[in-house]
């Protein structure tokens, strides 16, 4: 009961924090309305298309989301829309997810330090601020990598290996490369001495690897090259390993490189008070923190988006299994003094850490203002239902419910239907101006202006 309380408080704090931002037009068409989009295909039985997205690339209405990020797994949330069709569905059903690693996270901890730390370290995850970035930040696929990775942990512990094969299964539909991460897992059998299973489990991540990225994306219409962000090494994946093989000193040093990296990476081990390195189970983290790390995209190194969610439990699994062998080490396996300290630490962190992140957002009276949220409702409101529209990357999640929503953008797509928003910088704009101008080049080219209030306008072309 205790533990189902604490998801169930985490999973309001959590959908609290996405349906505000999404009243209050501070949610965005990248990523919320390219997920919707792609849920609504399934929903309606039809093919995953992002019409956001593929207009964006140029590659027309039709592009397939499993052709930007292979991740069917999605087509789980089909159902959910069948009740409430619309983006808030999706963060309710990410806030419930994220919760949901809870109780399985309090099982392996309980398991290896007891009960009483295992409720400190269950509210530590969920005050984490991986989660909190992840749950402010719209709706993406690693909504499933906590519960999943969860599961996979606990379930091998407990010697049930055929749930735990199956988690690490659908890691693969979660995301192309959440291969890597069960390469992860297979380093960390091998070093745990569960040779054979590590050894498949490696073979078995890497051709997932290798068949989604190298087949199936191709196939379904994306490219291979969307998301390498690796050209300081190398056009591919082979001639990067083999820089970094030429100069192994330069690339050991890369991961650290960067003020940013080094943050986000004593971030990452903090909250467990850096215990989480004494354990091989942080393997099965590590090949995704290195991706990151190793990429030229600096949003990706940082602490700000999504990113770090995908391996915040297994981090905590890896602080209880390294608090474990460290008492093993000093012959005090048994010493609950320790533990429950540790525990009672590790809650401290996550608190200490709130200010720092997005959960902070919750006490702050500003986050539920929105100066302007009434003009921006009038002008969603000017858009007829079943049309499609250029929207301003804040506008698009209000109005993906009732329109075929296309990012506003320097280039014209043709839609009969704009809405701008001219006040701010607003991506993949520039500055206001940049706005203000496109107004003006539209209406020379016959968009009529049907609104205008608090800088939202909204254009109509018969």
């Amino acid at each position: 009961m205790r533990v189902g309380a604490i998801a169930l408080l985490a999973a309001v704090a959590y959908a609290i924090l996405g349906l505000v931002r999404l009243g209050t037009y501070q949610a965005t068409s990248f990523d919320l309305v390219i997920v919707d989009q792609a849920v609504r295909g399934y929903a309606g039985f039809g093919p995953p298309h992002v019409p956001v997205l593929g207009v964006f690339h140029g590659r027309g209405m039709d592009y397939l989301q499993l052709a930007d990020h292979f991740s069917p797994i999605y087509a789980l949330l089909a159902p959910l829309y069948w009740i409430h069709d619309g983006p808030a569905t999706l963060i309710v059903a990410q806030a419930l997810l994220f919760a949901a690693a809870i109780p399985f996270l309090w099982r392996f901890t309980g398991r290896v330090l007891g009960v009483v730390p295992a409720y400190l370290v269950s509210m530590a995850y969920a005050l984490s601020w991986p989660i909190a970035q992840a749950a402010a930040f719209d709706a993406h696929e690693v909504m499933f990598v906590p519960l999943l990775t969860a599961i996979a942990i606990e379930r091998y512990y407990a010697r049930r290996l055929l749930p735990a094969g199956l988690a690490l299964f659908a890691l693969l539909l979660v995301k192309e490369d959440m291969g890597l991460m069960v390469i992860g897992a297979g380093l960390f059998l091998l070093v745990l001495g569960d040779r054979l299973r590590g050894v498949l489990t490696m073979v078995y991540g890497l051709a997932g690897v290798v068949l989604v990225r190298g087949l199936l994306i191709p196939a379904l219409g994306g490219e291979a090259k969307d998301f390498w962000a690796y050209g300081h090494l190398g056009p591919d994946a082979p001639s990067a390993i083999l820089a970094m093989l030429r100069d192994p000193i330069a690339a050991v040093l890369l991961p650290f490189g960067a003020e940013a990296k080094i943050d986000t990476l004593f971030l990452l081990a903090w909250p467990t008070l850096l215990l989480c390195l004494l354990s091989p189970l942080s393997l099965m983290a590590l090949p995704h923190v290195l991706v990151r790390m190793l990429a030229d995209r600096e949003q990706w190194w940082q602490a700000d988006f999504h990113y770090s969610a995908f391996t915040v439990v297994i981090l905590f699994c890896a602080g209880v299994d390294g608090l474990a062998r460290l008492l093993r080490r000093l012959r005090r396996r048994d010493d609950a003094a320790l533990k429950l300290t540790w525990s009672v630490a590790v809650l401290a962190v996550a608190i200490t850490l709130v200010p720092r992140f997005a959960l902070d957002r919750l006490s702050q009276p500003d986050f539920y203002r929105q100066d302007r949220a009434a003009a921006a409702a009038e002008a969603v409101a000017r858009v007829p239902a079943g049309v499609t529209v250029e929207a301003a990357n804040s506008l698009g999640p209000a109005l993906t419910s009732k329109a075929t929503v296309l990012l506003w953008q320097r280039e014209s797509r043709g839609a009969p239907w704009v809405v701008a928003d001219t006040s701010r910088w607003e991506f993949p704009f520039g500055s206001a101006e940049e706005q203000v101008a496109r107004v003006t080049e539209l209406r020379g080219q016959g968009y009529a202006q049907v609104f205008s209030r608090d800088g939202y306008v909204v254009l109509h072309r018969p």
